[in-house]
């Protein structure tokens, strides 16, 4: 029984070695990262993010740096995937769409859904945008603490996983309305 055991741990040895040498069973980390990205039909569309998304409802994208991880937020790795610019801590990416888990990144201002920005900068389109708590705003994100954003933008995950791009089940999972609730229009 010794041996047989050795032999069957001898084969998942050489087994794994055999995998991590050969480079085409690997996939590169940005085709790693597209693969979680579903882009919608039409150009001006958004390009949703189906990976993991932490509990403040943006994503989470997981890359190797040195011998540990690192976490990405995917608007991020996207935006620096389109321009080459390595964005520093400091520098912000405001979503023109306001779709939290969108990752449609462009050289192209006119095209992008995210911009660089500064904090200053995303608290004055909060503001402008009405996404802030105040007897004003009237946006479907207003007041919207992380953990509510979270809970919409897993729903919209599920949703593109389980449908695709369903904008009448899209709208939906962004505005917090129940499926099952009857819709007016």
């Amino acid at each position: 029984m010794a041996s047989l055991t050795l032999a069957r741990s001898d084969i998942a040895s050489a087994s794994t070695a055999d995998r991590s040498s050969d480079t085409s069973m690997r996939i590169s980390e940005t085709e790693r990262f597209w693969s979680h990205v579903l882009k919608g039909p039409a150009p001006d569309d958004c390009w949703l993010w189906t990976g993991a998304i932490a509990d403040d409802g943006y994503g989470r994208f997981w890359t190797k740096a040195g011998d540990g991880q690192k976490a990405f937020r995917p608007q991020r790795y996207a935006y620096e995937l389109a321009t080459g610019v390595a964005l520093t801590p400091d520098v912000m990416l405001l979503h023109s769409c306001d779709v939290p888990i969108c990752v449609h990144a462009d050289v192209d201002p006119l095209v992008s859904h995210v911009r660089e920005g500064t904090g200053r900068d995303n608290m004055l389109d909060r503001t402008q945008r009405n996404r802030h708590a105040n007897q004003w705003s009237a946006w479907r994100f207003r007041g919207l603490g992380g953990r509510e954003r979270g809970e919409r933008s897993r729903a919209l995950r599920a949703v593109i996983l389980e449908h695709g791009w369903d904008p009448m089940r899209m709208s939906a999972a962004l505005g917090g309305v129940d499926e099952s609730h009857p819709r007016l229009f």
